[in-house]
């Protein structure tokens, strides 16, 4: 029997644009994915690079201006969560008769501030203007979504007057959560036991305040007063200013470090995921935590704060007790559940339902509805 054919223009493939404004590793990543993932479309990427974030947030429509690709023909137009997606469409009317999915990577009401920035609204009203206008909103993750929501409506009880009504009910109605997948490839039995005498930690985020560098510290310091045995590979992209718990580390536990730095070669890090037993996140922001999923997926047993996206994944037995205006009380938390790990050794635990196969579809159906004209929840 043949296959059913796509909603699209006649016997040709649809046509999906994928806007990222802001193309950082993660972004990339997940749009490479979708064309893998779903070879029935036909793609075509727009993208700015990932730096000078106050002017990739503010400025992606202006730098789009005169972009060709944005007066042809598409069938689907996917905006990343860094995109302005309400003024490309103003500016670019062509794109109000196209279905427009926006996809929440982050929320940039959720997003904690560095010591060096200062707080804008700005980025909060590109990522509520956004969704707003979009036809559908997808976030990676159900703490991504309920943050963001929450947030526009603590946001809006600010405003002095003429808030229009519903809109916290409508953002709702329009949203739903796709994360972004996991590759098969990784999902894998281990290659050896946990080793529960000197286990090899492995803390593989990136090199930003925002993951808890310091939080880190405290947790192998704190496990150093105990005399608790530990091995450690500390990996992820580092940039050139990085917080300076990082020298501390290498300087107080040098002679426990397995692996250092960021790695160049995939297979590198795919060898390291299975050779490593407990992958450890100090995040305080971590909207879906694509590192703590690859490392599950390898057969890493994970050991994160109650809080975030955390809960949607990791094991109550693996989450410690979140502190987060008490860094020292959250690292002695942390510690007593390493050590409740090491005891009782449980089982690994594979995110499977974040497996790339499994979300496909949602993807598959979610894209056929709003080419057909049926926006909104699938």
């Amino acid at each position: 029997m043949a296959e059913p054919s796509l909603p699209g223009r006649g016997n040709h493939a649809p046509k999906i644009l994928v806007l990222s404004g802001y193309d950082a590793a993660s972004h990339q990543r997940w749009r490479e994915q979708l064309t893998t993932l779903l070879p029935e479309y036909e793609w075509q990427s727009l993208t700015l690079p990932a730096r000078f974030f106050r002017w990739r947030i503010r400025g992606n429509p202006l730098s789009w201006l005169n972009e060709p690709v944005l007066r042809e023909h598409w069938d689907l137009v996917i905006a990343t969560s860094m995109v302005d997606l309400a003024s490309l469409r103003g500016l670019h009317p062509r794109l109000t008769q196209i279905p427009c999915l926006l996809y929440m990577h982050e929320n940039q009401f959720a997003f904690p501030l560095s010591g060096g920035q200062n707080a804008s609204a700005d980025p909060q009203m590109v990522n509520l203007y956004s969704a707003v206008s979009a036809d559908c909103v997808v976030f990676n993750s159900g703490w991504n979504l309920d943050s963001f929501v929450d947030g526009v409506d603590s946001f809006l009880k600010k405003l002095p007057d003429r808030v229009p009504d519903g809109l916290i009910e409508e953002l709702r109605r329009k949203s739903l959560v796709i994360p972004v997948p996991i590759e098969d490839r990784l999902f894998m039995d281990r290659p050896a036991p946990m080793d529960r005498t000197c286990p090899h930690l492995l803390w593989n985020h990136r090199w930003e305040y925002d993951k808890g560098p310091e939080r880190l510290l405290r947790f192998l310091q704190v496990l150093d007063r105990r005399s608790v045995p530990f091995r450690l590979s500390l990996v992820g992209e580092r940039f050139r200013k990085y917080p300076k718990a990082f020298d501390q580390i290498r300087e107080e536990f040098g002679d426990q470090i397995e692996h250092w730095g960021f790695l160049e070669s995939r297979d590198d890090y795919d060898c390291l995921l299975r050779r490593a037993d407990i992958v450890v996140s100090t995040a305080l922001h971590d909207f879906q935590g694509l590192s703590m999923l690859e490392a599950m997926a390898s057969g890493c047993m994970p050991l994160a704060p109650d809080r975030l996206a955390y809960r949607d994944y990791v094991p109550d037995l693996c989450r410690y007790a979140s502190h987060e205006p008490d860094a020292e009380r959250e690292a002695e938390a942390a510690a007593d559940c390493l050590e409740r790990l090491l005891e009782k050794q449980p089982s690994a635990c594979p995110p499977e339902g974040w497996r790339a196969s499994r979300l496909a579809e949602d993807y598959r159906t979610l894209f056929s509805d709003l080419i057909a004209g049926r926006p909104g929840k699938s």
